[in-house]
């Protein structure tokens, strides 16, 4: 197998798991921690995909997705510490209501 193929089934490893992380965790860093397994899995593909064509384009976007990756911990960070005000938790079991 070549080498782009072995980071194509690296890249499904870590979604698959990324994947599960996210439906069967219930703490909230755990959500967040799947979440980037899930952003990282889609760069991997990203890569090896345009490197196996010969093209920039796949690279470039990986940037991109980095950024969002950034943006989406600064944000979550920022919603867990809301939720640690409000309901003194972090358990997502624990805010079930939104109230303002």
């Amino acid at each position: 197998m070549t080498n782009d193929v072995l980071l194509q089934i690296l890249a499904a490893f870590l979604f698959c798991t990324g994947m599960l992380v996210v439906l069967l965790r219930r703490d909230t860093i755990m959500i967040l921690m799947g979440i980037e397994l899930l952003l990282n899995a889609a760069n991997l593909s990203l890569v090896a995909f345009s490197k196996s064509a010969g093209m920039i384009e796949g690279q470039l976007q990986v940037f991109f997705v980095i950024t969002i990756a950034a943006a989406e911990s600064a944000v979550g960070l920022s919603i867990l510490v809301n939720l640690y005000r409000n309901f003194g938790s972090i358990k997502t079991q624990s805010a079930t209501t939104l109230k303002g």
